[in-house]
């Protein structure tokens, strides 16, 4: 039979649901469970999910973004295949903010169409508008490269934002693909 204890110490071995293959459920929505330092979980006889969020995936669509010659150009990833808490931007300044603090995994790559040679092609992880991560890959390429750059960063959970920016010394402008194989950024939480 289900009841209610009210105590601030429970101390047992094990705890069990009331039926067979039941769940049992720690805390309410809102709440915090917290763990000490030096405790750690076993999972001998199961395994433990849980989710990485916030988390998105978005990519570049409709149409191919030009970048112009030697300009550092913001990447605009118009479309999303994800967005777990509505904290990326895909229409108008095209970043990352989410309102969870923590250390974040992020991934880019970036598709240049048209491109066979290069001297200097750059994809920049960009916090707060600086640059903080970048990938530079230099030359004789196959055609249409593509570049990617992954950084883990911390968040404070309000004001920071990450983008992605690309440079290219090529000559004219070239384009970045409209492609969500090959251009694509996205970025999930990974802990505290």
């Amino acid at each position: 039979m289900a009841g209610t204890l009210k105590t601030d110490i429970v101390q047992t071995d094990t705890i069990r649901p009331t039926s067979v293959s039941g769940t049992v459920t720690l805390g309410a929505s809102g709440e915090t469970i917290s763990i000490p330092s030096g405790a750690t979980f076993s999972a001998t006889a199961g395994t433990m999910t849980g989710q990485n969020y916030p988390a998105f995936r978005a990519h570049r669509s409709t149409t191919d973004q030009l970048i112009t010659n030697s300009t550092f150009t913001k990447i605009e990833f118009n479309t999303e295949t994800f967005d777990t808490d509505s904290a990326y931007d895909n229409s108008t300044n095209y970043r990352f903010t989410p309102q969870v603090a923590g250390k974040y995994f992020f991934t880019t790559t970036i598709r240049m169409n048209s491109i066979s040679t290069i001297d200097n092609y750059q994809v920049f992880l960009y916090k707060n508008g600086s640059i903080h991560t970048r990938f530079a890959n230099g030359g004789t390429l196959t055609a249409n490269p593509s570049n990617s750059v992954s950084d883990i960063l911390t968040m404070n959970g309000s004001t920071d934002y990450v983008e992605v920016f690309v440079l290219h010394t090529y000559g004219s402008a070239r384009n970045i693909a409209q492609d969500s194989v090959n251009t694509y950024f996205l970025g999930y939480r990974i802990g505290a």
